[in-house]
């Protein structure tokens, strides 16, 4: 059993692996180290630097079958606002009688501009909190000083997310606690994906 605190409130994440019931996990593919951002992957970031006109950061690395391509069929939402704010989401879902059954769910948030924590409205009181709260410790991955937040809200609720700041904006990673993942290996992830990230600057 796996507890954290997101959105406000407790949750425990009972995921059973074990057994011919259990959901198996998806494949991650390539060796640590060895996943980098270029092809389709890089064209389609180095298009969203040039829109938003600041620095993005491109995911080497993705839990399969996500491929970090903005405009790939796991890209659910690709959404960029007046203020270059942008909120970049994929996710995995399989559900039903002889399915594997879970979700893998990850964003990559930037707001350029700003390097406060963004606030959010909380749907319970409706008071204006930080989106990103209840911070665990930092870590370094390269060049980048990430702290870790475990209550999120909006559409990082329910997620684990690291949260650094680079070039005058405040940037997130986050992925979804849910089957066939538990807490640990979602940090696991994070951290391999936040390993596997690649400054992609805009071009004039």
């Amino acid at each position: 059993m796996t507890r954290f605190w997101t959105g406000g409130a407790a949750v425990v994440a009972v995921l059973a692996l074990t057994g011919c019931g259990g959901s198996p996990e998806p494949a991650a593919k390539a060796a640590p180290g060895t996943a980098r951002c270029g092809g389709a992957k890089l064209a389609s970031w180095q298009r969203l630097a040039n829109r938003i006109d600041a620095v993005v950061y491109c995911p080497g690395w993705m839990p399969d079958p996500l491929d970090g391509v903005i405009g790939s069929r796991w890209n659910n939402i690709d959404s960029v606002s007046k203020d270059r704010s942008y909120l970049e989401s994929w996710v995995w879902q399989e559900t039903g009688a002889g399915a594997a059954g879970g979700e893998l769910h990850v964003n990559l948030r930037a707001y350029p501009g700003r390097v406060r924590v963004p606030r959010c409205r909380d749907a319970d009181t409706e008071a204006n909190v930080p989106c990103f709260a209840d911070p665990r410790g930092t870590k370094r991955f390269g060049s980048i000083s990430a702290t870790l937040y475990t209550s999120n809200r909006d559409a990082d609720q329910w997620h684990v997310a690291y949260g650094w700041r680079a070039g005058g904006g405040f940037y997130t990673l986050s992925e979804h606690v849910a089957p066939p993942l538990t807490y640990a290996k979602v940090v696991r992830y994070l951290n391999r994906m936040m390993s596997s990230l690649q400054v992609v600057r805009p071009k004039a």
